[in-house]
């Protein structure tokens, strides 16, 4: 018999059905709690979050508070803290979920594959040796396993600062 893998949390992105957002949503989050924002991490420039339709556990992102559409307009104190926040979040992860490898990138603009095109983030996504992401591919359906609310705990409490930060 065959599993079925139900994760109803996605739909609301995959069929584009989001609550409207007033303004920018990374400007946004940090006026929340951080639990409902799902930030792990409060920097002085940049924080970071978890990403809520995530392509594996512990999918994360660096962002600047300040709202920057282009990696050329971080301040240098800017610049340097996300990239200290990036190496946290790689030692944090490796800590917490012993990922194989990591994945880091930038979308600089919608038609690169920005989801949020107007303000700069870095994603660090953990890999695992055989994770080919089939389900992606073949139904449009990811497995994450464990929820989100458990994911930023565990982060959260295991944040690694490193270098400058």
């Amino acid at each position: 018999m065959n599993e079925v893998l139900y994760t109803p949390w996605r739909m609301s992105y995959l069929v584009g059905n989001l609550p409207p957002i007033s303004g920018c949503l990374f400007c946004t989050l940090p006026g929340h709690s951080d639990e409902d924002a799902l930030i792990v991490h409060r920097g002085t420039t940049c924080y970071v979050l978890l990403n809520r339709f995530p392509y594996t556990n512990g999918h994360l992102m660096v962002t600047t508070y300040a709202h920057h559409a282009l990696l050329s307009e971080l301040s240098p104190a800017e610049l340097a803290e996300m990239f200290d926040l990036a190496v946290a979040c790689e030692i944090t992860l490796r800590k917490v979920y012993s990922p194989h490898g990591l994945n880091l990138g930038i979308n600089v603009g919608k038609s690169a594959g920005a989801g949020i095109a107007d303000h700069i983030h870095l994603h660090v996504v953990p890999r695992w040796d055989g994770d080919t992401n089939f389900l992606s591919v073949t139904a449009g359906t990811r497995t994450v396993p464990e929820e989100l609310p458990a994911t930023r705990e565990r982060l959260k409490s295991s944040f690694v600062l490193a270098g400058r930060v």
